[in-house]
């Protein structure tokens, strides 16, 4: 069965729900195919910078998850090794684009806010693309269910392993060679966190979490594991010991937070980016293809700037986008061939324009995220002491200015 649909978005998360979203409220429909029979709500939550908030208003929805999200002050940073604090950044600060805005946000609040926002037969579930074909100024969508989409742009946010990336000629996220353990806790009291972000460092790890409410936290732990330690992921219980294990001189107050964690809330993920100049001779948009989120940008998590970035993307492909379609010459003595090649020109500059818009500002934050996480999951002494005496306020002020950016309002001029 084959289907006409304008602008096709695969993958609902973050990236594509607020594509799809951005251009809902430029009056655009688009459809958004989802691999799985419901929202991806995995992840438990996310830090949400000054960027992604600036994003989140332009797309209309960023009051409605302040009334459920706290501000969080700053950033705590201490060594595993002393027990000592090594930094202490206050997030009550002006930046270029006014004062910071710092949030912790539970995934699945975020993604039911964004879906909320859009019409239900925007999104299509249990939708697995398998392939893509050109024809002529249209792609066709072909999806495991024998179902064909006919559509005039295919937008990729389908994440790391991006069938549209793969495309367009991206190769495969590189391994960083770390690995990450990330959980939850819900306590059924106040844990009496003040509302902060904390790290550790030292001995090869790399250890913080974040209060989401007053109840509950986010925490991870990353390490660059060997052999032995990669076999510990296939039980819960070994990795909860062996995160308790490395924790070094953390105080037992934090170490609780680990203890009073779930063992189903365990999950282990290899920590995996694209190489920066990737990015530099590959194509971000072809045709009338593109991609935006983790299809485009996979970074490390050390600058908490993935879904940040990924927001970002959303509202500048929107507006590049419905600035193209919405630029329409005269219909006048053009025939059908003529209307369709001038669509396609347009559709193919608008998304060009939103890739060298996001060109450089990925590259960055790609590259930008790496660092940061080398110098801080180091174990070497000479990159322990800089890490510890001297760079410790300096990271941690990197993560401000950073998310010091405004990707702009969604109208068009």
């Amino acid at each position: 069965m084959e289907v006409d649909e304008d602008i096709v978005i695969v993958g609902a998360g973050i990236a594509g729900l607020t594509t799809s979203l951005g251009l809902h409220k430029l009056g655009i429909r688009s459809l958004v195919l989802e691999s799985s029979d419901e929202l991806r709500t995995a992840g438990y939550a996310l830090t949400l910078w000054t960027n992604a908030w600036k994003a989140l208003d332009a797309v209309g929805i960023g009051d409605s998850l302040r009334l459920q999200h706290e501000l969080l002050d700053g950033n705590v940073s201490a060594s595993t090794l002393s027990g000592l604090e090594t930094s202490n950044t206050s997030f009550k600060v002006k930046g270029n684009s006014g004062d910071h805005e710092v949030r912790r946000v539970k995934r699945n609040l975020l993604l039911e806010a964004i879906a909320k926002e859009l019409p239900s037969a925007n999104i299509r579930y249990s939708s697995k693309v398998v392939s893509i074909e050109e024809a002529g100024f249209y792609k066709l969508v072909h999806l495991a269910d024998g179902t064909t989409y006919k559509t005039k742009v295919l937008i990729g946010c389908d994440g790391v392993n991006s069938v549209v990336a793969r495309w367009l000629g991206f190769k495969k996220p590189a391994s960083t060679g770390r690995r990450s353990i990330r959980g939850s806790v819900d306590f059924n009291y106040s844990h009496g966190f003040e509302p902060k972000s904390r790290q550790f460092f030292g001995n090869g790890v790399r250890f913080g979490f974040v209060p989401c409410d007053d109840n509950s936290i986010y925490w991870f732990f990353t390490w660059t594991p060997s052999s032995q330690e990669k076999e510990r992921e296939d039980s819960p219980a070994k990795m909860k010991h062996f995160v308790l294990s490395k924790l070094g001189k953390v105080p037992d107050r934090i170490r609780a937070v680990i203890e009073n964690t779930e063992l189903d809330n365990f999950i282990p993920y290899p920590i995996r980016y694209r190489y920066p100049w990737e990015l530099l001779w590959r194509n971000i948009s072809k045709d009338n293809v593109c991609v935006t989120g983790d299809a485009l940008h996979p970074m490390t998590p050390d600058i908490g700037q993935g879904g940040c970035a990924a927001l970002e993307d959303s509202v500048v492909l929107a507006r590049c986008l419905a600035k193209a379609l919405f630029d329409e010459t005269s219909k006048e003595s053009k025939d059908k061939d003529e209307r369709e090649l001038d669509e396609y020109k347009r559709i193919e500059m608008g998304l060009n324009k939103y890739a060298k818009e996001r060109k450089w500002r990925s590259i960055e934050l790609i590259s930008t995220a790496y660092i940061v996480g080398f110098i801080q999951q180091s174990n070497g002494k000479i990159i322990t002491f800089l890490r510890d005496k001297i760079l410790a306020t300096f990271l941690s002020g990197l993560q401000l200015k950073k998310a010091d950016f405004d990707c702009g309002k969604l109208r068009i001029s």
